[in-house]
């Protein structure tokens, strides 16, 4: 095929994806992913467009090109224009990428708060512990840091115990939620004291997230904290802690 018959054929398939047909659409994101490194530019220049449904059609087309593309979207990543920086940063994530990590932690502090929430999520899908520490920080911001509690909880890493500590004792409750849970999977002993203390948070699920926690970390010394919660107002987390205590050797009649 000659550079200008695929050049027209790229038009012609970047047409389609503004097509109604929900098929002839995802014809031509399957074929715009097949045409490779030459559909790319014009694939980038498609995720500033006004309609959401084409600038995530134009990702999904050049994701499929493979992992050629990472440059192009790292390079984009910098872009002026703030939905091409959220969707190369979509891209990414998807790409899984190692190579978008330390970017991707950058883009954590991006102008534009869609930029950000998209990093987030991409350096989830990555799930490299690099990322650790630029997500450490990010917990201080207001419109990321439930989505960045929720990451630290998956890649379950020790240097985070002392910012999630933070966490579990602040007043957002579904960070504190992730917090409870996260501090159990990492297993580290500082976290005992402060997850005793959140027995007595006012939402339940922190409650029975705290109560796992102290189990996982084996922490006998939570045992009488614990039984007032055999009685808590909610069934669940009466469940939860019957079986806490039994596995931290508690007998009832004791």
């Amino acid at each position: 095929m000659s550079n200008e018959t695929e050049s027209d054929r790229i038009d012609l398939l970047i047409s389609a994806l503004r097509d109604e047909n929900e098929a002839l659409r995802d014809h031509a994101i399957a074929s715009l992913g097949q045409m490779g490194p030459d559909a790319v530019p014009r694939l980038i220049g498609l995720m500033a467009d006004e309609d959401v449904v084409i600038r995530e059609a134009a990702t999904t087309a050049v994701v499929r090109i493979g992992p050629t593309v990472v440059d192009a979207l790292l390079d984009a990543l910098q872009d002026d224009e703030w939905a091409i920086r959220e969707q190369a940063a979509s891209g990414l994530g998807k790409l899984k990428d190692p190579r978008g990590v330390e970017p991707l932690v950058n883009a954590l502090k991006d102008k534009d708060g869609a930029v950000r929430t998209a990093a987030v999520w991409a350096l989830e899908r990555i799930g490299d512990p690099r990322a650790v520490p630029g997500l450490i920080d990010a917990l201080t911001d207001s419109t990321l840091r439930e989505d960045v509690a929720r990451v630290l909880k998956k890649i379950g890493d020790v240097r985070a115990v002392e910012a999630l500590i933070d966490g579990l004792l602040g007043n957002n409750w579904m960070v504190r939620r992730h917090a409870a849970e996260a501090l159990g999977k990492i297993g580290d002993q500082r976290s005992v004291s402060p997850l005793i203390e959140s027995l007595k948070d006012e939402d339940w699920l922190v409650r029975r997230n705290a109560a796992e926690s102290l189990a996982r970390l084996g922490a006998k010394e939570a045992i009488q904290p614990l039984l007032p919660l055999l009685e808590d107002e909610n069934t669940m987390v009466q469940e939860t802690v019957e079986g806490v205590l039994a596995s931290l050797g508690w007998k009832s009649g004791q």
